[in-house]
């Protein structure tokens, strides 16, 4: 006889919708058209490199020579010439001995995370740390424990708890959150002393921090420090997409033979590759650009501050602000987006300490004017404070 129905096996996911319904924490799709005029405060295009003539160019030659896709995984047929000019400019760029171009930022810390915090090994992470260097610690097979946001004598003390031990530190450079910076030279510090090594996510300093923007490792003096590794987006200050780990030549050569991301996984696309190196030619001849980030987001941060809202002082180019709960934040957003701004919006569980925001990057290619019209935006649209 068959067997009785037992009901549809997605039913669960019914009531997973109606609870996030409750909760407001409904996420949408929402696609932008090319013709758009909104302004854009939510992308990560913080040096404005992602239409530039000189860019787009980079990637359309890119496609004409090499096709559309990059055909097989790096190791088979995805590895092109330009894929190794990349990743020597880069390096070279950002101070370090080697890069390794992978196909996202993701991808990229997955793999410095788990190749070099493989079972048996210690891995130290912040709290406030980005979700793909969260899974990357699952994903290890070591020993996690994770300390909190920005305490370098934490890491200290966890350390010292596990003499001996082959340890990895790791944390972003600037957090995606609240714009802040890590202590990059007090926990290189405390990792020489300790003999760990230091991986840090350097998503939201490339293009920003260091002189030119060469990262938030070359600012602290840590590029080419032989126990330091440094992981990298292509799609924020470089306007294109991809992601690459910088280190010594070991460790990039290790990767290449353990990184699960990299082996198993399509090389990157040749248009990204071409647009990311010309982004990145860009940048080496207009070093300016990376302070001009930075002065537009502490413009922003004064201005919105100034009117009572609050914000955590940038560090580079991020820019927070909170808003009373997840459905203020939401409707905050909405009504900025229906007055023409574009901004982000981060509810819990994307933020570690539950508190919503809205978050807004800032861009070297901003005019004062369009300073002013997010500003008013944001302080008409702004919710009333709780009680």
């Amino acid at each position: 006889m068959p067997h009785a129905a037992q009901g549809d096996p997605f039913d669960w996911i019914d009531e997973e919708a109606r609870r996030r319904e409750r909760l407001g924490l409904v996420r949408t799709l929402r696609p932008r058209s090319a013709g758009s005029t909104a302004l854009d405060l939510a992308g990560n295009d913080y040096l404005g490199l992602t239409r530039r003539p000189e860019v787009v160019a980079g990637a359309a030659g890119a496609v004409h020579r090499w096709g559309a896709g990059a055909t097989g995984s790096r190791l088979v047929t995805g590895t092109t010439e330009l894929h190794a000019e990349l990743e020597r400019e880069l390096a070279a760029f950002c101070g370090f001995e080697a890069a390794l171009v992978l196909s996202s930022g993701y991808a990229a810390n997955l793999a410095a995370v788990t190749a070099l915090g493989a079972h048996g090994a210690l891995v130290v992470s912040d709290a406030a740390n980005h979700a793909s260097i969260v899974d990357g610690c699952r994903l290890a097979r070591a020993e996690t424990a994770v300390v909190p946001h920005a305490a370098p004598e934490a890491v200290r003390k966890t350390l010292a708890a596990h003499p001996g031990r082959r340890a990895l530190v790791v944390t972003d450079s600037v957090f995606s959150v609240d714009g802040d910076a890590a202590p990059l030279g007090a926990l290189a510090g405390v990792c020489r002393d300790a003999g760990a090594a230091l991986l840090v996510d350097d998503a939201h300093g490339l293009g920003v921090l260091g002189d030119g923007g060469r990262g938030a490792p070359a600012a602290a003096g840590l590029a080419g420090d032989p126990g330091v590794v440094a992981t990298v987006t292509l799609s924020k200050s470089l306007g294109s997409q991809g992601g690459a780990v910088l280190g010594p030549a070991r460790v990039i050569a290790h990767l290449v033979n353990t990184a699960r991301t990299f082996i198993f996984d399509t090389g990157l696309a040749p248009a990204a590759a071409g647009g990311a190196l010309a982004a990145l030619r860009v940048l080496g001849r207009e070093p300016e650009l990376a302070a001009r980030a930075r002065a537009v987001a502490a413009e922003l941060h004064r201005r919105l501050t100034r009117e009572g809202l609050v914000s955590a002082r940038p560090d580079a180019a991020v820019v927070s602000v909170r808003a009373p709960s997840p459905e203020a934040a939401l409707r905050w957003a909405a009504d900025c987006r229906a007055a023409g701004l574009v901004v982000g919006c981060f509810r819990p569980p994307s933020v570690p300490d539950g508190i919503s925001r809205i978050r807004l990057t800032a861009r070297a290619d901003l005019t004062g004017a369009q300073i002013d019209t997010a500003v008013a935006t944001i302080l008409r649209t702004a919710p009333a404070p709780p009680g």
